[in-house]
């Protein structure tokens, strides 16, 4: 079941990607060592939305096969996490290629 905790961790994420004063501080020089790259954050996001889909995947399978005595409102509520996880993944994806359109119509 979904905690709140890994709610927090995932916006916290996101917001350390959408932080545009973060971004200024790196590239003015003011280093700060503690802070992970875009890369790093990109990839432990991807693999936390992995993550999350196998979550509601093996869920979902146990409760179909009667294995397991899964809680109904566990599967949907994994399912609705795998949801918004991907939602939440597809608009910081669009976000992204935006960004690269504007750069690339910019002057040289």
């Amino acid at each position: 079941m979904a905690t709140p905790g890994i709610a927090a961790g995932a916006y916290a994420r996101m917001a350390r990607i959408a932080d545009p004063a973060a971004a200024l501080n790196r590239a003015g020089g003011a280093t700060d060592d503690k802070g992970q790259s875009f890369g790093a954050v990109l990839k432990d996001a991807l693999a936390a939305v992995r993550e999350t889909g196998a979550k509601s995947d093996a869920q979902s399978q146990a409760m179909v096969a009667g294995t397991n005595k899964t809680n109904l409102v566990d599967v949907v509520t994994a399912v609705a996490e795998t949801e918004a996880a991907v939602n939440t993944l597809v608009s910081v994806r669009d976000k992204v290629v935006a960004a690269y359109e504007q750069i690339m119509q910019m002057p040289i």
